[in-house]
């Protein structure tokens, strides 16, 4: 983790006032507890002012914070104080709907989420038929933020489709289509195989908007519909090596990365579509 500010530069916190604060948790103890580093090495990340609390550098060992409503960042990334919350990353396998308890009988989300204590839920959807990165959180706040496109929240995913897709093809998605409830355009676009005999092409999407089975109402929309769909990117997590039907917990780095995407966005913001 990286803080281009020069700490001797940052800002202080003005309005601090250690009376109101001494009822909380040492700052160095709170690092502690959640994973940061231990106690001493702690400690050491506060005097060298890596460390902030809503946003201001502290530099005093003394200072004492309350998990349940102050934001503490480390060289700028965010940490989560509170132990009580949970993040999951699923590769939701084709086949199950992303709910909670599917009225129809078909396979839902709470054959990944029983073996947890906790009472969590999805943060957006998939469709059955696509697979793919699913976040499973108890974090009504970050869920939030991350489902909806005010936001503007990228996503990224990999489709296999019929046909050849042409460079002008890929010009179209990202400059924008119509469909039946309004334009939409991809953030990014690409190809990624394309054999000059037809058959089936893999292509590319980035995008924010949160409308339903998009990625399949645009590709269709230009001709090319979808075979395969898997969606690889949520922000700033990666699917990486996780296998379909597997689930694991957001390692410490990732979750700062999310938590980081969270408090930076705006409190509301128009999609752009």
């Amino acid at each position: 983790m990286t803080d281009n500010t020069p700490q001797d530069q940052a800002p202080r916190d003005p309005n601090f006032n250690p009376e109101a604060a001494a009822d909380g948790v040492r700052l160095q103890k709170v690092l502690a507890s959640a994973g940061v580093a231990s106690r001493r090495v702690s400690e050491d990340l506060i005097t060298s002012g890596r460390v902030r609390v809503n946003g201001k550098v502290v530099t005093e060992l003394g200072r004492r914070v309350h998990p349940e409503s102050d934001q503490v960042a480390v060289d700028n990334v965010a940490v989560q104080l509170d132990t009580t919350r949970r993040y999951l990353m699923l590769n939701k396998p084709v086949g199950v709907v992303s709910s909670m308890q599917d009225e129809s009988g078909r396979p839902d989300l709470r054959e990944f989420t029983d073996q947890f204590d906790e009472r969590l839920f999805n943060v957006g959807r998939l469709d059955a038929q696509t697979s793919g990165l699913l976040i499973l959180t108890n974090d009504g706040d970050l869920a939030h933020v991350l489902a909806h496109p005010s936001f503007g929240v990228s996503k990224t995913y990999i489709a296999k489709v019929e046909g050849r897709v042409s460079p002008q093809t890929i010009g179209q998605l990202q400059s924008g289509i119509e469909l039946d409830d309004g334009p939409i355009h991809a953030d990014k676009a690409r190809i990624l195989t394309s054999p000059p005999g037809g058959g089936y092409s893999m292509v590319e999407l980035t995008l924010h908007s949160g409308r339903n089975r998009i990625v399949r109402r645009m590709l269709d929309a230009v001709g090319h519909p979808v075979v395969d769909l898997v969606r690889r990117q949520f922000g700033p997590l990666n699917l990486g090596t996780l296998q379909q039907g597997a689930v694991r917990e957001l390692t410490r780095e990732e979750l700062g990365q999310l938590l980081t995407v969270s408090r930076q966005a705006p409190s509301a913001r128009p999609e752009a579509n």
